[in-house]
């Protein structure tokens, strides 16, 4: 999106939205970089087993919980 054309209130929304496209994509490779180092202990195959499919699962989702409750604590703080 060019945003040359959008006036300062457009702008300042704009780039709300793009920083949290990249904090979304900083997330998700954290997420990747840290489950996968938890959860693939040998070289991958052309599958996940059923036991490393799970832990990247629960790791994951333990992340995104943490993050969210870590978010709420520095709101209610404010």
């Amino acid at each position: 999106m060019d945003a040359s054309h959008l006036n300062s209130a457009e702008l300042q929304q704009f780039l709300s939205q793009e920083k949290k496209k990249a904090m979304l994509n900083e997330m998700v490779a954290k997420v990747t970089n840290v489950c996968w180092d938890k959860c693939i202990t040998s070289a991958p195959g052309s599958k996940f087993s059923s036991g490393e499919s799970a832990c990247l699962s629960k790791c994951a989702q333990r992340y995104m919980d943490m993050s969210i409750t870590i978010m709420n604590r520095f709101q209610s703080m404010q």
